[in-house]
């Protein structure tokens, strides 16, 4: 039986679903990754948030305006349709749920895993586990594997069997997850400047790695900012769940923005006046909490880093659960008859839900084989890549034609909305696209064959013809 999707969620809620997918395990998996990039130079790192920052703000800006016209299903699939038209649009949701939301949603799966099992480790040294954690148990353990899995399974539980608990939860977890950040970039700050013995956020800012880790180190930092900053566009998944969408969700998206970056750069600077860079390089942000708080409650506000990754992934999990259906209310992709119906109990597209769990299931699978196997090449040979970043990026390159129609048919708007925004998304996105090819090399063509091949089978299982 047929039902429409109830719009039950409000304007806070949606909020917390901009900060609570966007904030998560990023700024803290990331934020190592970023100073190896920039081979422990610290302003870089400051000056590539900032950069991925101002991209993000840009493009949510542009996609804002687009959601005080359009309102249909689902957000990012609706804005392709008015201005490019529904064959794009059919791509670019078809690329959203085979590739974007699961390849995400698996990584963020792997980090709950990844992090649960750090913090029982700083808990108790001892504690049991098949491969040592001094020798990456915590990473690609068969322990790490099976949390991955259940907090998978879990999270798509929650959300196809009961999607106002899934909206509770995402706005306990971003509150949640601010008390670690919050903490960091008060007392980190306050710790290297005045209580540190040499000053630890001036030397740490003075202080370059011998060991260049890139030779190009701003773009590939910035890249590596997409993953941290990406996950905002899923909020407007939600569209046609959300009370008075036209006026709510440009709100979220804009005032979740400006949150995040915020609570990034704010963040980074307090994590440098905890630990040396090179300490940050080699252990992450936990040596700067156990440095600040002590062994005790520095291991209490990784539990709280668990927590945050949870939040992040349940909100990606809610746009998995919705890709297939956000097609097939369209009466595109594989029988769409089966995949639009929404449950009579649950309001949730469970059809559409299942094929969600299964591709979060196939990219989970490719992430541990690819970046944890000791020897990912017998099993995938050359296809090696970053699903944690580049998906990520190919959106913004998949922006462009949507920003550049839109200043070609948005007559009735102003001309700062028409051109001025889009014209900087435009650049933004192509940037990023530039920093990705910098930073992955011949990683983006083998990534590019598989983007292909994804297409390829969306055009052959298309329901109908596409004009």
């Amino acid at each position: 039986m047929e039902h429409k999707l109830e719009r039950k969620y409000g304007l806070f809620t949606a909020i917390c679903m901009v900060v609570g997918i966007v904030i998560g395990s990023g700024v803290f998996f990331k934020a190592q990754t970023i100073l190896e990039k920039t081979n422990g130079n610290m302003p870089l790192g400051i000056l590539a948030w900032g950069i991925g920052g101002a991209i993000m703000m840009v493009c949510i800006f542009a996609f804002a305006n687009m959601a005080t016209k359009y309102e249909k299903v689902n957000g990012i699939v609706d804005y392709a349709e008015a201005t490019v038209g529904s064959k794009y649009a059919y791509y670019i949701g078809w690329f959203m749920t085979t590739i974007y939301y699961p390849t995400m949603t698996s990584v963020l799966a792997w980090l709950c895993a990844r992090y649960t099992l750090t913090f029982l480790v700083s808990v108790n040294p001892d504690f049991p586990l098949s491969i040592p954690a001094t020798e990456g148990g915590c990473l690609f353990s068969p322990e790490c594997l099976a949390l991955m899995l259940f907090y998978m399974c879990a999270s798509y539980t929650i959300n196809a069997l009961s999607p106002k608990l899934a909206g509770k939860l995402q706005t306990t977890t971003t509150v949640i997850k601010f008390i670690p950040l919050c903490l960091m970039a008060v007392v980190g700050t306050i710790y290297g400047l005045i209580f540190g013995m040499t000053g630890q956020n001036f030397t740490n800012m003075a202080t370059v790695s011998p060991d260049a880790v890139s030779s190009q180190p701003l773009f590939t930092a910035v890249c590596a900012t997409a993953f941290a900053y990406e996950g905002w566009i899923i909020a407007t998944a939600i569209n046609a769940e959300l009370k008075d969408a036209k006026r709510n969700l440009p709100k979220a998206l804009v005032l979740g923005g400006l949150v995040v970056v915020i609570t990034y750069i704010a963040y980074y600077i307090g994590v440098a006046g905890g630990a040396t860079n090179q300490e940050l390089i080699d252990y992450g942000a936990t040596i700067a909490f156990t440095n600040i708080f002590g062994n005790v409650l520095g291991n209490v506000l990784n539990l709280f880093v668990v927590v945050s990754c949870i939040g992040t992934m349940n909100g990606l999990m809610l746009g998995c659960c919705r890709g297939m259906y956000s097609l097939a209310a369209r009466n595109q992709g594989p029988k769409p008859n089966v995949f639009r119906q929404i449950d009579s109990a649950t309001n949730m597209p469970n059809n559409a839900s299942v094929v969600g769990l299964f591709f979060c299931a196939f990219w989970g699978l490719y992430f541990f084989l690819s970046q944890l196997s000791a020897s990912p090449s017998s099993w995938l040979g050359p296809f090696v890549f970053d699903s944690s970043e580049i998906p990520i990026v190919t959106t913004y390159l998949l922006y462009i034609p949507i920003f550049l129609m839109w200043m070609k048919k948005s007559k009735d708007v102003g001309i700062v909305k028409r051109f001025i925004v889009p014209a900087l998304a435009i650049i933004g996105s192509a940037f990023m696209v530039c920093a990705c090819i910098v930073g992955h090399g011949i990683a983006n063509l083998y990534f590019l064959i598989v983007f292909v091949v994804f297409m390829v089978i969306g055009r052959v299982i298309a329901n109908r013809p596409l004009t």
